[in-house]
């Protein structure tokens, strides 16, 4: 079941590389200003970012480090960060491909590990919490920032089912408790969390995935047919001919230490 949701992540991002590098969501945003500040990156650094995606995170922390290597389980997906990268002149940047629950590196390799809007894809988050505090020095950290499903449980399962409407690829969003409970689990100590809402463009959102236009009818209809309950929650919102226009989600950055 793990090597189907890994086949649908690659063909799903394999068809749509390119919008993710000029996304704006994924090219800007506080979360990606956060992680940057808060790295304290400086030039003896080695840094992995892992699901690196459109390589928005390697290429704002390669001008501050020794070296990044920009690793993701699609081809296509490092292909077109590579030319995003290398054509903003940056020449420290490796590119790796493969998966995020088995590293191909030795451990205590890296200085900063850091993986951004990426883990929702992950069909065993576990074995990539290990993983990546094997690959950390002690002292090294991991910035993480995902998407995160409502801590009630009704607002989760709805949440998580739009997000797998629009997208197949998608696996789940964690709620926050989780996430924080998981890296305590495997030994990293949590530093920080920052709480980000996260709007959502609904068209935008749709046509970042390539949604068929039939998947997105039934799709805005289970936004628009929501209680009022669910409607104030996710801040769903509608144009003036009554069509959706937007709702919100939550992001979080969690940065913890590896003892």
């Amino acid at each position: 079941m793990d090597d189907l949701i890994k086949q649908n992540v690659q063909q799903q991002f394999a068809k749509h590389a390119s919008k993710y590098v000029t996304s704006t969501r994924h090219a800007k945003g506080e979360d990606l200003s956060a992680l940057v500040a808060n790295s304290k990156a400086d030039k003896m650094m080695d840094v992995l970012d892992i699901a690196t995606g459109g390589g928005h995170v390697a290429n704002a922390l390669a001008p501050l480090v020794r070296r990044v290597t920009a690793y993701d389980l699609t081809e296509e997906m490092l292909q077109t960060a590579a030319q995003f990268i290398t054509g903003n002149g940056h020449t420290n940047v490796d590119f790796v491909r493969g998966d995020a629950e088995l590293l191909p590196f030795q451990d205590a390799a890296f200085d900063l590990v850091t993986c951004r809007i990426a883990a929702h894809h992950f069909p065993n988050i576990p074995s990539f919490a290990s993983e990546a505090r094997r690959v950390l020095k002690p002292g090294g950290k991991l910035l993480l920032i995902d998407n995160v499903a409502p801590e009630q449980d009704v607002f989760d399962h709805f949440y998580n089912e739009i997000e797998k409407d629009r997208d197949p690829s998608h696996v789940r969003a964690w709620k926050k408790s989780a996430w924080i409970h998981l890296l305590e689990q495997v030994s990293f100590r949590i530093e920080m969390m920052l709480s980000f809402p996260k709007p959502f463009q609904f068209h935008d959102w749709c046509e970042r995935s390539g949604l068929p236009e039939e998947e997105k009818a039934v799709l805005e209809a289970k936004f628009l047919q929501a209680s009022q309950e669910f409607k104030d929650f996710f801040s769903i919102t509608t144009d003036e001919s009554n069509r959706l226009s937007s709702f919100t989600g939550e992001a979080v950055y969690l940065q913890a230490i590896r003892p």
